[in-house]
């Protein structure tokens, strides 16, 4: 069972949030094809759309929810592995559970060409491009999208934000500038390490770990500690002996039992909080 974070874990120095060596240096984006499967044969209306804000033009995948009345709209950040597959299946997923989801790349003209993530190939050249976005191009590009998509004639005006890994991180520093989104969601990703900087945040940070994820989970006491002392609210959840990116592993065919249960476990939580919105 999922226990509070605080509970478990002891303090271990913090790794920096843009540390992107060791493990994950050595890492790639599993195969999807179950993913693939899965959107193809979606019944859900499914579309690639552009947001344009200054010189930028940020291609996101949208997916729309098949209900009566407008929905919510939540924001994905994608993994380290730029936009996905596996992201557009949660975008789609979300959009079964009854909200509009849209997963912005990130990485939209960081390839040669003006591609994003597709065009790059994955693997290194992903990962260097992710390392090199600017912060501020980051912020502006989540800021037009989640204007974007609030003003949708679908959409009911409420915003979230969720993020995974990489994504996570960028989430929760996204929730100390931005005011217009009612939650923030974090996947196994790391808060800012200043309080200063947690001080900007308005909404409540929702955090989801794996219990197997000592590199994050050591930066996360602090943070709570922080947010606490700021009368923000921080509520972590830890998923006992599942791993890093267990929302992806716990997917897969050949997902671990604890990864699976995680999985399960996660999106029952996240989905009983954005009905509460």
């Amino acid at each position: 069972m999922p226990v509070n974070l605080f509970h478990r874990i002891a303090m271990n120095k913090p790794v920096a949030l843009f540390l992107l060596a060791s493990g994950w240096a050595a890492l790639t984006a599993p195969g999807q094809d179950w993913v693939k499967a899965r959107l193809e044969a979606s019944p859900r209306h499914l579309e690639w759309v552009k947001v344009k804000h200054g010189p930028r033009e940020v291609t996101c995948f949208l997916a729309y929810p098949e209900v009566k009345d407008k929905a919510t709209a939540v924001v994905l950040i994608h993994e380290i592995f730029g936009l996905t597959d596996w992201v557009r299946g949660v975008a789609d997923q979300l959009a079964e559970a009854g909200y509009i989801a849209i997963a912005p790349d990130l990485l939209s003209g960081a390839a040669p060409g003006g591609g994003g993530t597709a065009e790059l190939g994955g693997g290194d050249a992903v990962r260097k491009a992710i390392a090199a976005l600017p912060p501020d191009q980051i912020t502006a590009d989540l800021r037009a999208v989640v204007e974007h998509v609030a003003k949708l004639p679908a959409a009911n005006g409420k915003v979230a934000v969720a993020g995974f890994c990489w994504g996570g991180s960028q989430a929760f520093r996204f929730a100390t500038l931005a005011k217009a989104p009612k939650a923030f969601f974090v996947f196994y990703g790391s808060g800012p390490e200043a309080e200063a900087d947690l001080a900007g945040i308005q909404a409540p940070v929702y955090g989801f770990y794996g219990g197997n994820d000592a590199r994050v989970n050591a930066t996360l006491p602090a943070t709570g500690a922080a947010m606490k002392k700021l009368g923000k609210r921080f509520e972590p959840v830890i998923y006992e002996d599942a791993g890093h990116g267990f929302m992806r592993a716990g997917e897969a065919p050949d997902a671990s039992e604890a990864n699976r249960k995680a999985r399960a476990e996660a999106w029952q939580r996240w989905k009983a909080l954005l009905k509460d919105l």
